[in-house]
């Protein structure tokens, strides 16, 4: 095993075997995705989280190589690097560990300590460092008093020497990692308003006056402190024992109250602890906590994505949508069955009486014309309003089709975006934005992957945390969330097959242009005629991909095309055709899996197999269900304490969730109300999309907020 290998096994505590498999795959090209679905056996079945952990970790360590490297050098040209130095540099595990190890050798502006090394002074600053139990420290400072190096007196000799010691000590490797463990452990991080906005009602006032350990800190309380300081109404800093900490640092550094340079080596670590270790670890530590805090965020912010993007699909059945408008009126659109835009619409139900019959039946008949199995209305601005309109006119109408709310989060941007203006050039945004409610409906999946994830508003400040981390966890989850449910290569978009393994933009244009050129396509292996797309990218994407009515039935599953040939032994052993086995439940059944293994294929490969000809192609989203608000609450103020009320969770956070209740004002379910038993997290009680029975604890109209409770409510 290499030493790459064995150091992310000991850090992660994963199989051996598993961690190397996982390295050559990705080394040989394979996609995260892949490797969790076709090679199980080669992992021992390791999941997407536990390779991508493994992918995560051995960018880190090479880049600690790298940096080992860069350091090593750096401290050679300079003639210090000693074999104990270098023994210490090899060994370390972090990259923090290795800058302490590398800050003395730095080369920075010209410091005091500088100075008084070109004045000859070290000698006495070893002398300090020493602490030697005889000696006069006044007599051997008198030794350096020259005033041609500017050392006119033995003060001047002393306090040049302590500019040595304050900087040794501030860069000694040890004293640096115990004061951050010390801060990051034991440190209390202390907000307070800052004078001039004492008086001010901000959304900062619960940190006004704020202490709590750093360590147990929740992630949304640090960044909301984040961003009260950003915003200029809070100040916060790190507090532990100073005294206590101090008396630490002088044992390491060998302090000795009865030597005569004790008080000189005192005085210099009081100095390097105030002005040089507790602003930069401080700086460190919280950077650290914010890292932390923003990774908590992220993940949240991805746990609801996921949620989102795998929400029940309404399926291949014809809408209309509607984009409410109470000034410029609601845009109506019809949809095929598979997301077509078939014609549009615009209706004024919202702005008077008179308007409102007119709009009812230009409604009744426009629906009437499309026949859909469902109308989706935008939650925006007059959607409460426009949904009781619409189910009223189709109720009097006589017309059987359900009325489901849509969430229009990101719907505005992606109707001025490049690939809305692609697929509906000749429309305007407002009609696009109508088509995307409604393709929402039928598939979120294939049609929020055409947003940027962090448009969709499910996090928690997304906004303040490394956008570039955000990113790569969102297309991660959007990734993996498209493999998981597959793709028909004979309808999707550009953007939802830009994320089947191994395809990516450019690819994704080419089978879409492809596509439109030379029809759809007959099977998987017609893949290879589409342009720039290779046998790596076949191999990668194949199984993720799904042709219906292919002349091999299998196309329309998840079996991999490398393993068609073993079913089709499979089949010919039961004295079947393919095709009367896949579908099949019993007859898959009826395989006997202890004869297949061997030659790379194992019993996971064999289980997932023998599931697809069980249900081939099939959607591991749930069941479609609609939720229905209560027409009499409509706004805050039909509100009731007591009420229960079901509601849609549309956003999980570390403090709680937030439900969709019918009045434009979602409501807050606090973490200490998601459920009779303590909850430590709320996405193990709750997830975005989830239907959830709520109680009305408040209402708070001078200030729009709601709070909610599930405590002791039937049917959750």
């Amino acid at each position: 095993m290499s030493s790459l290998s064995q150091r992310i096994t000991e850090a992660l505590a994963l199989p051996p075997r598993g961690v190397t498999a996982v390295l050559d795959l990705i080394e040989g090209g394979a996609t995260v995705p892949f490797i969790a679905r076709y090679r199980k056996e080669a992992t021992g079945g390791l999941d997407e989280v536990q390779i991508r952990a493994i992918a995560e970790r051995a960018d880190y360590l090479r880049d600690l190589d790298a940096r080992k490297l860069t350091v090593l050098a750096a401290i050679e040209e300079q003639g210090k690097l000693t074999p104990s130095l270098r023994a210490r540099i090899d060994a370390c595990r972090s990259k923090t560990e290795l800058e302490d190890l590398y800050l003395p050798f730095k080369r920075s502006r010209r410091t005091k300590a500088m100075i008084a090394r070109e004045q000859g002074l070290e000698p006495l600053a070893r002398r300090i460092l020493e602490q030697p139990s005889r000696g006069n420290l006044r007599d051997e400072a008198a030794r350096f008093v020259d005033a041609a190096k500017e050392v006119p007196n033995i003060e001047a000799a002393l306090a040049g020497a302590r500019e040595i010691v304050t900087e040794t000590v501030s860069e000694e490797a040890s004293v640096r990692a115990y004061q951050r463990e010390t801060f990051a452990r034991q440190g209390v991080l202390r907000a307070k308003v800052i004078g001039a906005k004492k008086k001010e009602r901000t959304k900062f006032e619960d940190y006004y006056d704020f202490a709590d350990r750093l360590e147990r800190l929740p992630s949304h309380r640090y960044l909301a402190i984040c961003r009260g300081e950003a915003e200029g109404v809070l100040r916060a800093k790190v507090e532990v024992d100073d005294r206590r900490v101090k008396q630490r640092i002088a044992q390491l550094m060998c302090h000795d109250v009865r030597s005569p340079f004790g008080a000189e080596l005192e005085q210099a670590i009081d100095v390097a602890y105030s002005k040089r270790l507790t602003p930069s670890i401080t700086k460190q530590v919280r950077a650290d906590a914010a890292v932390m805090a923003e990774r908590q965020a992220i993940q949240v912010f991805a746990e609801n994505l996921e949620n989102l993007l795998l929400a029940a699909p309404f399926g291949e059945r014809a809408v209309v949508a509607i984009d409410p408008g109470i000034r410029t009126g609601c845009k109506c659109v019809a949809l095929s069955a598979t997301g077509r835009f078939l014609a549009n619409i615009t209706i004024y139900p919202l702005r008077s009486e008179g308007e409102k019959a007119r709009a009812e039946a230009e409604l009744v008949s426009f629906v009437r014309k499309h026949a859909p199995a469902a109308v989706a209305v935008g939650d925006g601005t007059g959607g409460r309003e426009t949904e009781s309109f619409t189910r009223d006119a189709l109720k009097r109408a006589h017309i059987d089709a359900s009325v489901v709310s849509v969430s229009e989060a990101g719907a505005s941007i992606y109707s001025a975006s490049d690939i809305a203006r692609e697929e509906h050039p000749d429309l305007d945004l407002t009609v696009r934005g109508a088509i995307s409610i409604g393709r929402r409906l039928q598939d979120p999946l294939a049609e929020l992957v055409k947003l940027d994830p962090k448009s969709i508003g499910v996090g928690q400040y997304q906004h303040d945390v490394d956008q570039s981390a955000l990113g790569k966890k969102l297309g991660e989850v959007v990734e993996s969330c498209v493999n998981r449910v597959g793709v028909d290569l004979n309808t999707a978009s550009a953007p939802l097959l830009s994320h089947v393994a191994g395809i990516g933009p450019k690819l994704a244009q080419n089978i879409v242009a492809h596509r439109d050129s030379k029809g759809r396509f007959d099977g998987r292996r017609a893949l290879l005629r589409v342009k720039g797309l290779g046998p790596k990218a076949f191999e990668q994407a194949a199984g993720f991909l799904r042709v219906r009515d292919a002349k091999s039935p299998l196309d329309a599953s998840g079996v991999h095309p490398e393993r068609y040939a073993l079913v089709e032994r499979m089949a010919k052993d039961l004295r079947l055709k393919v095709a009367d086995l896949v579908g099949d439940s019993s007859k898959a059944r009826a395989i006997d899996l202890q004869r297949y293994v061997g030659d790379g294929v194992g019993e996971p490969t064999l289980r997932d197999i023998v599931a697809e000809l069980e249900k081939p192609g099939r959607d591991p989203r749930e069941r479609f269900e609609i939720t229905s608000f209560r027409d009499d609450v409509r706004e805050l103020e039909d509100l009731k304490e007591g009420m229960q009320l079901q509601g849609l969770v549309t956003n999980v956070t570390a403090f709680g969730a937030f439900v969709n209740i019918g009045v434009h004002q979602d409501g807050l379910l606090h973490i200490s109300q998601l459920a009779d038993h303590f909850v430590r997290d709320p996405t193990t009680e709750v997830k975005v999309g989830q239907r959830v029975i709520v109680r009305v604890l408040s209402v708070d109209l001078a200030r729009r907020r709601i709070s909610l409770s599930r405590k002791g409510v039937a049917g959750n």
